[in-house]
């Protein structure tokens, strides 16, 4: 059975970044022929612009479909109107729509409070025309009230006209699958993609899981940290526990994987490598 592939890149910050990042994009369309490609979003001035660039590449000369991150935060319908007319104009058929978070020294929220409020506008204008994917916390999203409050939320985005779910990344199989029993419970019957997050630095990993709720296991950080300075070792238990996780979540029967690649390509390819994952591979 094939198991559908997704990657995700941020916009780079400079031409030599976006000259790795086509190198990369090569690397692992042919490797995994992914579904999409998705490209986070940067709100407001150079950082939009970066990131609309990034998707027009994708789109145009990857062979690879381009899946833009759209944050509503701060914006104005019209703002949002046309960001999605010039997406329309690519060729572009696939959206991830997110709340995202106030830019920094904006108080004015916008017209937009929530994702459930933006898919319902991206219906509204554009109809049917965009496969919409929005986010989703299997171990809860850091500023919900209580689990069953995002729970309820994440109904609201799924009614609002969404197509899939992609998870914030996750390390224990065991949420994810109490995330899927609570969403059937709640009549959520979309498919529900798991996150992936390739462990090669755990600084890094560390800063943002404590940003972003996401549970970083203690048994997994008491060992990540042991490794102090040794790079190669971390990276290659990094890579067998993911692999793992990754193998055990196709064995579970998950619609996909989406991985965060943090625009680099060998991690993602060797973990698909082990775990069966490639398109010449059965799994």
């Amino acid at each position: 059975m094939h198991t559908p592939l997704s990657c995700e890149f941020f916009p780079p910050k400079s031409d030599e970044g976006a000259l790795k990042l086509r190198a990369v994009t090569e690397q692992l369309t042919s490797a995994l022929k992914p579904e999409y490609f998705s490209v986070t979003y940067g709100a407001g001035g150079s950082t939009q612009d970066r990131s609309f660039a990034t998707v027009q590449a994708i789109q145009t000369e990857s062979g690879v479909p381009a899946a833009p991150h759209l944050s509503c935060i701060g914006s104005t319908r019209a703002s949002i109107a046309a960001i999605l007319d010039q997406y329309r104009a690519l060729g572009i058929k696939r959206i991830v729509a997110l709340r995202g978070d106030l830019p920094s020294g904006m108080r004015d929220p916008g017209d937009f409070r929530f994702a459930s409020e933006l898919v319902a506008f991206i219906r509204e204008h554009s109809g049917d025309w965009f496969h919409i994917e929005v986010a989703a916390y299997p171990e809860f999203h850091p500023q919900s009230a209580n689990a069953r409050a995002d729970l309820l939320h994440f109904k609201q985005k799924v009614e609002a006209g969404v197509d899939g779910a992609i998870t914030q990344y996750f390390y224990s199989i065991e949420a994810y699958a109490r995330f899927l029993d609570d969403c059937e419970k709640l009549q959520i019957m979309i498919p529900i993609v798991p996150g992936i997050m390739p462990i090669s630095n755990y600084t890094q990993l560390a800063r943002f899981s404590d940003a972003s709720g996401a549970d970083l296991p203690r048994w997994l950080r008491k060992r990540l940290e042991a490794f102090g300075d040794d790079m190669d070792g971390l990276r290659a238990f990094g890579h067998d526990v993911v692999t793992g996780l990754t193998s055990d979540l196709v064995q579970a029967g998950a619609p996909g994987l989406h991985f965060y690649t943090m625009n680099q390509a060998v991690p993602v390819i060797n973990i698909c490598r082990d775990a069966g994952l490639m398109p010449s591979q059965p799994n």
